[in-house]
Protein backbone atom coordinates (compact mmCIF):
# COMPACT_ATOMS: atom_id res chain seq x y z
CA UNK A 1 0.00 0.00 0.00
CA UNK A 2 2.58 2.53 -1.10
CA UNK A 3 2.00 5.76 -3.00
CA UNK A 4 2.81 5.35 -6.68
CA UNK A 5 0.10 7.70 -7.98
CA UNK A 6 -0.11 11.17 -6.46
CA UNK A 7 -3.66 12.44 -6.07
CA UNK A 8 -4.16 16.21 -5.82
CA UNK A 9 -6.64 17.75 -3.39
CA UNK A 10 -8.88 19.25 -6.09
CA UNK A 11 -8.86 15.91 -7.91
CA UNK A 12 -9.88 14.09 -4.74
CA UNK A 13 -12.61 16.62 -3.91
CA UNK A 14 -14.16 16.05 -7.33
CA UNK A 15 -13.94 12.27 -6.85
CA UNK A 16 -15.61 12.39 -3.44
CA UNK A 17 -18.34 14.63 -4.82
CA UNK A 18 -19.81 11.55 -6.49
CA UNK A 19 -20.32 9.88 -3.07
CA UNK A 20 -22.61 10.76 -0.18
CA UNK A 21 -19.69 11.04 2.23
CA UNK A 22 -19.65 14.76 3.00
CA UNK A 23 -16.77 17.16 2.39
CA UNK A 24 -13.07 16.36 2.40
CA UNK A 25 -11.34 17.22 5.68
CA UNK A 26 -7.87 15.72 5.17
CA UNK A 27 -5.99 12.93 3.44
CA UNK A 28 -2.54 11.37 3.61
CA UNK A 29 -0.63 8.65 1.78
CA UNK A 30 -0.11 5.25 3.38
CA UNK A 31 3.44 3.91 3.18
CA UNK A 32 2.77 0.37 4.45
CA UNK A 33 2.65 -2.39 1.84
CA UNK A 34 3.96 -2.49 -1.69
CA UNK A 35 1.26 -3.10 -4.31
CA UNK A 36 -1.29 -0.28 -4.72
CA UNK A 37 -1.57 3.43 -3.97
CA UNK A 38 -3.52 4.06 -0.76
CA UNK A 39 -4.61 7.15 1.13
CA UNK A 40 -6.37 7.64 4.44
CA UNK A 41 -9.27 9.99 3.72
CA UNK A 42 -11.24 11.88 6.37
CA UNK A 43 -14.52 13.55 5.47
CA UNK A 44 -17.22 15.29 7.46
CA UNK A 45 -19.19 12.02 7.35
CA UNK A 46 -16.57 9.37 8.11
CA UNK A 47 -13.18 7.73 7.66
CA UNK A 48 -12.17 5.88 4.48
CA UNK A 49 -9.28 4.31 2.61
CA UNK A 50 -8.90 5.36 -1.01
CA UNK A 51 -7.17 2.73 -3.15
CA UNK A 52 -5.84 3.48 -6.63
CA UNK A 53 -5.06 0.18 -8.32
CA UNK A 54 -1.73 -0.04 -10.08
CA UNK A 55 -1.86 -3.52 -11.66
CA UNK A 56 -5.48 -4.56 -12.23
CA UNK A 57 -8.08 -3.55 -14.76
CA UNK A 58 -11.76 -2.84 -14.11
CA UNK A 59 -12.97 -6.32 -15.02
CA UNK A 60 -10.83 -8.22 -12.54
CA UNK A 61 -11.21 -5.66 -9.77
CA UNK A 62 -14.93 -6.29 -9.50
CA UNK A 63 -14.00 -9.75 -8.15
CA UNK A 64 -12.01 -8.33 -5.23
CA UNK A 65 -14.77 -5.93 -4.27
CA UNK A 66 -17.31 -8.75 -4.48
CA UNK A 67 -15.13 -10.87 -2.16
CA UNK A 68 -14.95 -8.03 0.37
CA UNK A 69 -18.69 -7.45 0.21
CA UNK A 70 -19.42 -11.20 0.48
CA UNK A 71 -17.39 -11.70 3.64
CA UNK A 72 -18.80 -8.53 5.22
CA UNK A 73 -22.33 -9.72 4.49
CA UNK A 74 -21.51 -13.14 5.98
CA UNK A 75 -20.51 -11.76 9.34
CA UNK A 76 -16.73 -11.62 8.84
CA UNK A 77 -15.38 -8.35 10.26
CA UNK A 78 -13.76 -6.96 7.14
CA UNK A 79 -13.27 -3.86 5.05
CA UNK A 80 -16.05 -3.23 2.53
CA UNK A 81 -16.34 -0.74 -0.34
CA UNK A 82 -18.56 2.32 -0.29
CA UNK A 83 -20.97 2.80 -3.21
CA UNK A 84 -21.12 6.09 -5.10
CA UNK A 85 -24.37 7.94 -5.77
CA UNK A 86 -25.15 5.54 -8.62
CA UNK A 87 -24.44 2.39 -6.61
CA UNK A 88 -21.01 1.72 -8.12
CA UNK A 89 -18.08 0.42 -6.07
CA UNK A 90 -15.40 0.93 -8.70
CA UNK A 91 -14.55 4.24 -10.35
CA UNK A 92 -11.69 6.00 -12.13
CA UNK A 93 -9.17 8.41 -10.61
CA UNK A 94 -5.93 9.65 -12.17
CA UNK A 95 -6.77 7.47 -15.20
CA UNK A 96 -6.69 4.33 -13.04
CA UNK A 97 -9.32 2.19 -11.31
CA UNK A 98 -10.09 3.37 -7.78
CA UNK A 99 -12.33 2.42 -4.86
CA UNK A 100 -13.33 4.08 -1.61
CA UNK A 101 -13.40 1.58 1.26
CA UNK A 102 -14.86 2.18 4.72
CA UNK A 103 -11.99 2.48 7.18
CA UNK A 104 -12.15 0.10 10.12
CA UNK A 105 -11.07 0.88 13.67
CA UNK A 106 -8.04 -0.79 15.18
CA UNK A 107 -4.47 -1.03 13.99
CA UNK A 108 -2.32 -3.56 12.19
CA UNK A 109 0.10 -5.60 14.28
CA UNK A 110 3.69 -4.43 13.78
CA UNK A 111 5.29 -6.45 16.56
CA UNK A 112 5.31 -10.15 17.44
CA UNK A 113 1.68 -11.19 17.71
CA UNK A 114 0.18 -11.97 21.09
CA UNK A 115 -1.33 -15.37 21.78
CA UNK A 116 -4.75 -13.74 21.88
CA UNK A 117 -4.24 -12.27 18.43
CA UNK A 118 -3.09 -15.65 17.07
CA UNK A 119 -6.24 -17.23 18.50
CA UNK A 120 -8.41 -14.61 16.83
CA UNK A 121 -6.73 -15.12 13.45
CA UNK A 122 -7.07 -18.90 13.64
CA UNK A 123 -10.74 -18.52 14.49
CA UNK A 124 -11.60 -15.95 11.81
CA UNK A 125 -9.66 -17.79 9.09
CA UNK A 126 -11.62 -20.94 9.89
CA UNK A 127 -14.86 -18.96 9.66
CA UNK A 128 -13.79 -17.45 6.33
CA UNK A 129 -13.05 -20.87 4.89
CA UNK A 130 -16.46 -22.16 5.96
CA UNK A 131 -18.33 -19.12 4.65
CA UNK A 132 -16.33 -19.14 1.41
CA UNK A 133 -17.96 -22.41 0.34
CA UNK A 134 -20.94 -20.31 -0.77
CA UNK A 135 -18.91 -17.86 -2.84
CA UNK A 136 -19.42 -18.80 -6.49
CA UNK A 137 -17.13 -16.44 -8.41
CA UNK A 138 -13.85 -17.92 -9.59
CA UNK A 139 -10.40 -16.37 -10.04
CA UNK A 140 -7.08 -18.14 -10.51
CA UNK A 141 -4.21 -17.14 -8.26
CA UNK A 142 -1.58 -14.76 -9.64
CA UNK A 143 1.21 -16.06 -7.42
CA UNK A 144 0.88 -19.80 -7.85
CA UNK A 145 3.49 -22.39 -8.89
CA UNK A 146 3.87 -21.06 -12.43
CA UNK A 147 4.59 -17.56 -11.13
CA UNK A 148 7.00 -18.93 -8.54
CA UNK A 149 8.89 -20.86 -11.21
CA UNK A 150 9.11 -17.91 -13.61
CA UNK A 151 10.10 -15.44 -10.91
CA UNK A 152 12.73 -17.79 -9.52
CA UNK A 153 14.30 -18.19 -12.95
CA UNK A 154 14.51 -14.40 -13.32
CA UNK A 155 16.20 -14.07 -9.92
CA UNK A 156 18.61 -17.01 -9.99
CA UNK A 157 21.46 -15.01 -11.53
CA UNK A 158 21.16 -12.46 -8.71
CA UNK A 159 21.79 -15.06 -5.99
CA UNK A 160 25.05 -16.49 -4.74
CA UNK A 161 25.80 -20.09 -5.66
CA UNK A 162 24.55 -21.62 -2.40
CA UNK A 163 21.22 -19.78 -2.49
CA UNK A 164 20.75 -20.53 -6.17
CA UNK A 165 21.32 -24.23 -5.50
CA UNK A 166 18.86 -24.13 -2.61
CA UNK A 167 16.25 -22.41 -4.76
CA UNK A 168 16.57 -24.97 -7.55
CA UNK A 169 16.23 -27.77 -4.98
CA UNK A 170 13.15 -26.14 -3.48
CA UNK A 171 11.47 -25.72 -6.86
CA UNK A 172 12.06 -29.42 -7.52
CA UNK A 173 10.57 -30.33 -4.14
CA UNK A 174 7.49 -28.21 -4.85
CA UNK A 175 7.04 -29.41 -8.44
CA UNK A 176 3.91 -31.43 -7.57
CA UNK A 177 2.12 -28.48 -5.92
CA UNK A 178 -0.40 -27.89 -8.70
CA UNK A 179 -1.46 -31.56 -8.68
CA UNK A 180 -2.22 -31.85 -4.96
CA UNK A 181 -5.72 -33.11 -4.17
CA UNK A 182 -6.57 -30.56 -1.47
CA UNK A 183 -9.74 -28.62 -0.58
CA UNK A 184 -9.78 -25.25 -2.29
CA UNK A 185 -11.91 -22.17 -2.62
CA UNK A 186 -11.79 -18.42 -2.20
CA UNK A 187 -8.82 -17.39 -0.04
CA UNK A 188 -7.39 -14.13 1.26
CA UNK A 189 -3.85 -15.37 0.43
CA UNK A 190 -2.19 -12.38 2.13
CA UNK A 191 -3.43 -12.46 5.73
CA UNK A 192 -0.38 -10.87 7.32
CA UNK A 193 -0.18 -8.98 10.60
CA UNK A 194 -0.60 -5.66 8.79
CA UNK A 195 -3.78 -6.89 7.09
CA UNK A 196 -5.71 -7.50 10.31
CA UNK A 197 -6.75 -4.61 12.53
CA UNK A 198 -6.78 -5.11 16.29
CA UNK A 199 -7.66 -3.19 19.43
CA UNK A 200 -5.46 -5.08 21.86
CA UNK A 201 -6.45 -8.71 21.38
CA UNK A 202 -9.83 -7.87 19.87
CA UNK A 203 -10.01 -8.31 16.09
CA UNK A 204 -11.71 -5.34 14.44
CA UNK A 205 -11.43 -6.46 10.84
CA UNK A 206 -9.56 -7.98 7.91
CA UNK A 207 -8.32 -5.71 5.12
CA UNK A 208 -6.50 -5.84 1.78
CA UNK A 209 -8.24 -8.58 -0.18
CA UNK A 210 -6.39 -7.77 -3.40
CA UNK A 211 -4.65 -11.15 -3.58
CA UNK A 212 -7.91 -13.02 -3.01
CA UNK A 213 -8.22 -15.96 -5.39
CA UNK A 214 -8.98 -19.65 -5.72
CA UNK A 215 -6.28 -21.51 -3.83
CA UNK A 216 -5.84 -24.41 -1.48
CA UNK A 217 -7.39 -23.52 1.87
CA UNK A 218 -4.24 -25.02 3.38
CA UNK A 219 -2.15 -22.41 1.57
CA UNK A 220 -4.22 -19.62 3.14
CA UNK A 221 -3.57 -21.19 6.54
CA UNK A 222 0.15 -21.55 5.76
CA UNK A 223 0.45 -17.87 4.83
CA UNK A 224 -1.07 -16.92 8.18
CA UNK A 225 1.11 -19.32 10.18
CA UNK A 226 4.29 -18.09 8.49
CA UNK A 227 3.61 -14.52 9.60
CA UNK A 228 1.52 -14.64 12.79
CA UNK A 229 3.34 -17.50 14.49
CA UNK A 230 6.91 -16.18 14.45
CA UNK A 231 8.77 -15.17 17.59
CA UNK A 232 11.30 -12.44 18.28
CA UNK A 233 13.94 -14.43 16.37
CA UNK A 234 11.80 -14.36 13.20
CA UNK A 235 11.24 -18.13 13.27
CA UNK A 236 8.08 -20.16 13.99
CA UNK A 237 7.23 -20.29 17.67
CA UNK A 238 5.50 -23.43 18.91
CA UNK A 239 3.21 -21.71 21.41
CA UNK A 240 1.96 -19.17 18.87
CA UNK A 241 1.62 -21.91 16.27
CA UNK A 242 -0.37 -24.27 18.48
CA UNK A 243 -2.63 -21.44 19.63
CA UNK A 244 -3.57 -20.38 16.09
CA UNK A 245 -4.01 -23.93 14.84
CA UNK A 246 -6.14 -25.01 17.81
CA UNK A 247 -8.64 -22.24 17.08
CA UNK A 248 -8.65 -22.99 13.36
CA UNK A 249 -9.32 -26.68 14.02
CA UNK A 250 -12.40 -25.74 16.06
CA UNK A 251 -13.88 -24.45 12.79
CA UNK A 252 -12.43 -26.84 10.20
CA UNK A 253 -10.54 -30.12 10.45
CA UNK A 254 -7.80 -30.93 7.94
CA UNK A 255 -8.12 -33.82 5.54
CA UNK A 256 -5.51 -36.57 5.49
CA UNK A 257 -4.11 -35.15 2.24
CA UNK A 258 -3.74 -31.74 3.87
CA UNK A 259 -1.93 -33.25 6.84
CA UNK A 260 0.43 -35.15 4.55
CA UNK A 261 1.29 -32.05 2.51
CA UNK A 262 1.49 -29.49 5.31
CA UNK A 263 5.26 -29.05 5.10
CA UNK A 264 5.18 -28.67 1.31
CA UNK A 265 2.48 -26.00 1.45
CA UNK A 266 4.19 -24.11 4.28
CA UNK A 267 7.30 -24.03 2.12
CA UNK A 268 5.34 -22.92 -0.94
CA UNK A 269 3.86 -20.01 1.04
CA UNK A 270 7.28 -19.01 2.37
CA UNK A 271 8.82 -19.28 -1.11
CA UNK A 272 6.11 -17.09 -2.64
CA UNK A 273 6.85 -14.18 -0.28
CA UNK A 274 10.61 -14.60 -0.36
CA UNK A 275 10.49 -14.39 -4.15
CA UNK A 276 8.10 -11.45 -4.32
CA UNK A 277 10.12 -9.42 -1.82
CA UNK A 278 13.37 -10.35 -3.54
CA UNK A 279 11.85 -9.31 -6.86
CA UNK A 280 10.90 -5.92 -5.40
CA UNK A 281 14.43 -5.53 -4.09
CA UNK A 282 16.20 -6.51 -7.31
CA UNK A 283 13.71 -4.87 -9.69
CA UNK A 284 12.23 -1.96 -7.66
CA UNK A 285 9.28 0.08 -8.91
CA UNK A 286 9.18 3.84 -8.59
CA UNK A 287 6.86 5.36 -6.02
CA UNK A 288 6.72 8.37 -3.73
CA UNK A 289 6.49 6.44 -0.44
CA UNK A 290 7.29 2.91 -1.51
CA UNK A 291 8.32 0.38 1.10
CA UNK A 292 10.35 -2.68 0.15
CA UNK A 293 10.08 -5.40 2.78
CA UNK A 294 13.10 -7.48 3.70
CA UNK A 295 13.14 -10.75 1.72
CA UNK A 296 15.50 -12.36 4.25
CA UNK A 297 12.63 -12.72 6.73
CA UNK A 298 10.96 -15.29 4.51
CA UNK A 299 14.22 -16.87 3.44
CA UNK A 300 14.76 -17.70 7.14
CA UNK A 301 11.27 -19.17 7.42
CA UNK A 302 11.70 -21.22 4.25
CA UNK A 303 15.02 -22.59 5.47
CA UNK A 304 13.44 -23.41 8.84
CA UNK A 305 10.64 -25.42 7.19
CA UNK A 306 13.21 -27.28 5.08
CA UNK A 307 15.06 -28.37 8.19
CA UNK A 308 12.35 -28.51 10.92
CA UNK A 309 8.93 -29.60 9.61
CA UNK A 310 6.13 -28.39 11.86
CA UNK A 311 4.07 -31.20 13.34
CA UNK A 312 0.28 -31.35 13.41
CA UNK A 313 0.30 -33.48 16.55
CA UNK A 314 -0.29 -31.12 19.47
CA UNK A 315 -0.16 -31.75 23.21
Amino acid sequence: MSVYTEVGRDELVAFLGEYAVGDLVSYEGISDGIENTNYFVSTTEGEFVLTVFEHHDFDELSYFLDVMTFFYQHGIPSAHPAADNEGRYLKQLADKPAALVVRLSGRGVNTVATLGQCAEIGNILGEMHLAGKDFTERRATERGPEWRQQTAEALLTHLDDDLAEMLRDELAFQSTYAQLDLPWGVTHSDLFRDNALFDGDVLKGIIDFYYASDEYLLYDLAVAVNDWCVGENGLPDQTHYQTLMAQYFKKRALTDAEKNNWNLVLRAAALRFWLSRLQDQVFPREGELTQIKNPDAFLKILQFHREHPLTLEFN
